[in-house]
C-alpha cells in the first residue's frame, strides 16, 4: 500500500500542509497534518511513536510487552493501560475467532524468524514444542491490577497483527483532540486518514493499493478515502527462499507452518484501524473465494489480489476506486 507523496504546503495564513517520512516498526512511516503548527504535531507525533513502540514491540528485548514475555511461567506484570487493553482486546479474539488471529503465536514466529537475517526452516520438533505453547487461554489478566501473566514458561505475547492499528486509532483520537484539521498516518501496511484533504478540490485522500508483484511505489489502483482506514496484509515482501521453496511471514498458528492461500494480499476499508488489523488477520491464510464470501456476508469492503493477478474489489471499494493517473 502507498499513498501520493504530499508535498509541503501552506493552503491558507493559518493552516499548513507538511509531511515527514520517519523509520520505525520495521518500516517508513509517512506522517502529513494539516494544522496551525505542523512542524511541532510532526515532532509529537515521532516522540509518541517512539513511545509506542518501545511499549508493544514483540522484538525489543526492553520493551514493555517483552517484560511480560521474559516472566512467562514465573510472575504476572503490572503494565501500562494501554498495552493491558490491546492484550485483553487480542485476547477475546483470539478465542471468539475460529481462524487465525492469535496474539499468543509468539513462540511460533521466534522459531522461524521469517524476515531476520537469522531466519531459517525449524524441525517438525521444534515447531511441536512452539504449537504447545500457543494457547492464548493461558494469558491471565487482573484488570483490578492491570497485569498480565503467562502460565506457561516459554509463552510469548505477539500483538504485531493489531499494534499498528490501534496506535493509529489512538495517534488520531489526539490529534483531533489537539485540534488538527485533517492528517494521514502511514504505518506501513496501515494507512489512516481525517478531515478533508486540502489538495483536492473533492477533499478525498487517494490512496494507492501496490501491486504485490511491483515495486513499491506501483499501484493496481487508487482508493479514494474521506475518513478512515485502510489495512493491508501481504507475503511479497518478508519470505524465506530455500531449496526452491519459499515460505511466507505470515504463520497459521494451528499447523506451526506459513499459511497456503491463493492470494498475494488483501486490503479492508474500515472506520477503526484496529479493526482492519482483526479483519485482515481473521481473513488471510483463506482462500480467495471464502473471503470473499465472508466479506459479503460481514458487509466489509477492501480488495484481494490473487497470486494469479486477478483483483476483486468489494461494492464499496469499486464506488470508492480512481483510475491511476
Amino acid at each position: 500500500m502507498s499513498e501520493q507523496k504530499i508535498p509541503s504546503v501552506s493552503t491558507t495564513s493559518q493552516n499548513k500542509l507538511e509531511s515527514r517520512s520517519v523509520k520505525g516498526m520495521g518500516t517508513v512511516i509517512t506522517l502529513t497534518v494539516y494544522c496551525k503548527e505542523p512542524k511541532a504535531i510532526l515532532g509529537w507525533l515521532e516522540k509518541k511513536l517512539k513511545e509506542y513502540e518501545q511499549r508493544f514491540s514483540a522484538n525489543d528485548d526492553h520493551s514493555e510487552l517483552m517484560a511480560i514475555n521474559r516472566a512467562a511461567g514465573q510472575t504476572a506484570v503490572k503494565v501500562h493501560p494501554e498495552l493491558f487493553e490491546l492484550i485483553q482486546i487480542g485476547k477475546e479474539q483470539s478465542i471468539a475467532a475460529p481462524d487465525l488471529l492469535n496474539i499468543a503465536i509468539g513462540p511460533l514466529i521466534q522459531t522461524w524468524r521469517i524476515g531476520f537475517q537469522d531466519a531459517h526452516v525449524p524441525s517438525k520438533e521444534q515447531i511441536t514444542r512452539a504449537l504447545s505453547l500457543i494457547d492464548p487461554l493461558a494469558i491471565e489478566l487482573n484488570a483490578a491490577q492491570q497485569s498480565v501473566f503467562l502460565r506457561k514458561k516459554g509463552m510469548r505475547i505477539d500483538l504485531g497483527a493489531l499494534a499498528k492499528g490501534y496506535i493509529a486509532d489512538c495517534l488520531v483520537s489526539e490529534l483531533k483532540r489537539k485540534q488538527v484539521k485533517a492528517g494521514l498516518i502511514n504505518l506501513g501496511g496501515n494507512v489512516v486518514v481525517f478531515g478533508p484533504c486540502p489538495l483536492h478540490a473533492d477533499g478525498l485522500w487517494k490512496i494507492g493499493i501496490r501491486d504485490p508483484k511491483g515495486k513499491r511505489e506501483e499501484c493496481l489502483t487508487i482508493l479514494n478515502c474521506s475518513e478512515g482506514s485502510v489495512v493491508t496484509s501481504g507475503i511479497y515482501e518478508r519470505v524465506l527462499t530455500l531449496a526452491g521453496h519459499r515460505y511466507t511471514h505470515i504463520f497459521d498458528s494451528r499447523t506451526g507452518y506459513p499459511v497456503e492461500t491463493d492470494i498475494d494480499s488483501l486490503t479492508i476499508v474500515t472506520k477503526q484501524s484496529l479493526m482492519g488489523e482483526i479483519w485482515t488477520t481473521r481473513l488471510f491464510g483463506y482462500r480467495a473465494e471464502k473471503i470473499q464470501q465472508i466479506m459479503q456476508q460481514k458487509n466489509l469492503e477492501g480488495v484481494i489480489v490473487k497470486q494469479n493477478g486477478q483483483v476483486w474489489l468489494s461494492s464499496g471499494a469499486k464506488c470508492a476506486q480512481s483510475a491511476i493517473n
